[in-house]
């Protein structure tokens, strides 16, 4: 690694939102709040509802309340919320002609929503709601490209106390029903489609292969995207047409303050035992969170415009248009693949809506190194004043070409850590201290977080476990209907700590690296999915015996998917692991398809048939396997690792 650094300039130190918070408090350095701001946990976060102006219909009694113990903690007690009041409202009075909404197809075309356009939008959008009977407590999938009634969407369903269940614009059909019938999704508001490079893609069909599994949907709102028609195949689900939510002519809902504790989403984040796991946020929690986030991280003002290339199906989406328009900013959504026409389709994007803080993943960035540098200086980047990151690590090239090379080492990469479950970020740098290439600065602001061996001890200089010592107002407040699962996930390694599930490292020098997953989750792309979600879709196939899925290091995409199989009999492999890649694809969606599939002859197994995933990676990439001692078939590893690096003749499969 080089000695690539930002250094904050005067600028910077002086217009920067975390340094009035600690200028307010009579703190002088990130490091020293830092410091205070998990010494009194209580003081921090109400703190940040006063400096961002956070709106409560009826203020809090407490801060938190831990009477129930650390993981049933109870924030903001006694006090009222709407999100739609903190993002929207307060802003109406003042800036209700700044654009709050702005977005882009693939093929150029722009949409403007300013702060009142949206506002009579998510008004319409609720009271359409309430009439089709969606009320507090259901759930309502959001199944859109990044599009703005997306964004409507979320807000109107929050606003008036239902569940938001946010669906990757990705998934295929098994993957949508299982999180639709998990959280008992009611209502689905879907697209009839997208555009991905220059191609439509159907997505009211694969909603439509899915509702034989989600027997809790009743209603489907329709959103014409492309000019498809939509058709759902269940004669008992009642298809409403979007526009006739928005109707001009429709009275808004009038929104209502709910207990702060009220659920406001559920993201679905993949567990080992591949069923995924409804994560639940609140309306004060998590908008509080994001906001801190957007403001302190990003360092984001009323009037800027922040875009993150994301989908509203993982965090991002919700955390960048919560956070945004909680702090007065303008957020600009991108529809389409980022490298049509060409690939600096990303940097026309900033010098066309003169992006202020721009949110990339480095698997995006690595595509697009090899991007000549007459082509990308062409475009006006001054704009920029943060580079935003999160879900994979870096590699240095990729990350100074991007910090140094694009953008000349003037703007700070914030490269955050955290999660679905977390609702934001544990590790993460600010623009107003030094930030080494790569580096995930050290916790966030209210982050009590730590690095421990098994024994839970504090350690440094060597890798350990991540934790949390400390909750925090977005801390999921468990696993959709599942309280024993949501103990077992995060409280079980360690009594009285988050256990997080991800390797740590502090150096000697106090910087703070995540290392990869612990357990067996696999990370393509920045998102994650567990192995059994993939081995459950091999299962089915009739010449499958068994399967396992790792993730194996790749350039691009950070990690991608190798599948091992175990035939029951004689069968043409090559042709079977096309398939069973198609399969995986349909299933779970393109993004997750396997990049080799290898028909082995048996996978190692411990004595009481638990599947050696770990040790199917290290043959795989060719690294030490370890301790295989509980292994009842450790010549399994040698027969993986003949047919990865002997032969390919036992299986099929190119590499992404």
């Amino acid at each position: 690694m080089t000695d690539y650094v930002w250094h904050p300039t005067a600028e910077y130190l002086e217009r920067a939102n975390v340094l009035r918070l600690a200028r307010r408090h009579g703190i002088d350095t990130i490091d020293e709040l830092r410091r205070r701001s998990t010494a009194d946990i209580c003081w921090y976060w109400n703190a940040v509802v006063e400096d961002l102006g956070i709106p409560f219909a009826t203020p809090y009694r407490s801060v938190v309340d831990l009477s129930r113990g650390i993981e049933f903690p109870e924030w903001f007690v006694g006090g009222t919320f709407n999100v739609v009041d903190a993002c929207i409202g307060r802003w109406l009075a003042t800036d209700r002609d700044r654009p709050a909404v702005v977005h882009e197809a693939e093929n150029g075309s722009v949409t403007t929503l300013t702060y009142g356009e949206l506002a009579d939008q998510v008004g319409r959008a609720a009271a359409g709601l309430t009439e089709l009977g969606i009320g507090k407590g259901d759930a309502v999938g959001i199944y859109l490209p990044m599009t703005p009634e997306a964004v409507v969407a979320l807000y109107a369903a929050a606003g008036i106390g239902a569940i938001v269940v946010p669906l990757f614009s990705g998934f295929g059909a098994p993957a949508i029903a299982a999180r639709l019938a998990d959280a008992e999704v009611k209502a689905v508001v879907v697209a009839d489609g997208t555009v991905r490079r220059g191609r439509s893609v159907s997505m009211a069909d694969e909603l439509a292969r899915a509702l034989p599994r989600s027997p809790s949907v009743r209603t489907v709102v329709a959103v014409d995207n492309i000019g498809a028609r939509v058709q759902v195949g269940r004669a008992d689900v009642t298809v409403a047409d979007w526009s006739a939510l928005v109707d001009p002519g429709r009275a808004p809902h009038r929104f209502e303050p709910l207990p702060a504790e009220h659920p406001l989403m559920l993201g679905y984040t993949s567990g080992t035992t591949g069923k995924p796991k409804g994560a639940v946020h609140t309306q004060a929690g998590f908008t509080v969170k994001v906001t801190s986030e957007v403001a302190y991280s990003f360092d984001i003002h009323p009037g800027e415009v922040f875009c993150w290339i994301t989908d509203m199906g993982w965090v991002m989406g919700p955390l960048s248009t919560i956070g945004t328009h909680a702090n007065g900013a303008t957020l600009l959504l991108y529809e389409g693949s980022p490298d049509v026409p060409d690939r600096c389709r990303l940097w026309s994007l900033v010098e066309r809506h003169r992006i202020t803080m721009f949110g990339v993943s480095p698997t995006l960035i690595r595509a697009l190194k090899a991007t000549p540098a007459e082509e990308f200086r062409r475009y006006d980047l001054s704009s920029v004043r943060v580079l935003g990151s999160t879900g994979e690590p870096w590699d240095a090239d990729s990350y100074e070409w991007l910090a140094a090379d694009v953008f000349g080492g003037r703007v700070p990469v914030i490269n955050f850590s955290g999660g679905t479950e977390v609702g934001g970020s544990f590790l993460a740098p600010y623009p107003v201290e030094p930030i080494p290439s790569c580096s995930l600065g050290g916790p966030s602001l209210g982050m009590d977080v730590d690095v421990v061996d098994d024994d839970g001890a504090p350690v440094r200089g060597r890798v350990g476990e991540l934790v949390c010592r400390q909750p925090w107002p977005a801390m999921t407040r468990g696993v959709w209907r599942d309280r024993e699962r949501y103990l077992r996930s995060y409280w079980s390694r360690y009594p009285g700590m988050w256990w997080h599930g991800d390797f740590a490292l502090v150096d000697a020098s106090g910087r703070w690296y995540i290392l990869g997953r612990s357990d067996d989750v696999m990370n393509v792309a920045g998102k994650r999915i567990a192995p059994a979600e993939v081995e459950s879709i091999l299962a089915t196939h009739p010449a499958v015996a068994e399967a396992a899925a790792v993730g194996v290091p790749n350039p691009q995409k950070g990690e991608v998917i190798w599948a091992f199989w175990v035939p029951r009999s004689e069968v043409d492999t090559g042709a079977v692991a096309d398939e069973l890649r198609r399969l995986v694809s349909d299933g779970i969606g393109k993004p997750f398809a396997p990049a080799r599939v290898l028909a082995v002859p048996a996978l190692p197994k411990t004595r009481s048939a638990k599947i050696l995933r770990r040790a199917i990676r290290a043959a795989a990439i060719g690294a030490d396997p370890g301790d295989l001692s509980s292994a009842e078939n450790p010549e399994a590893v040698d027969a993986i690792r003949q047919v990865v690096h002997g032969s390919s003749a036992c299986g099929a499969g190119s590499t992404n």
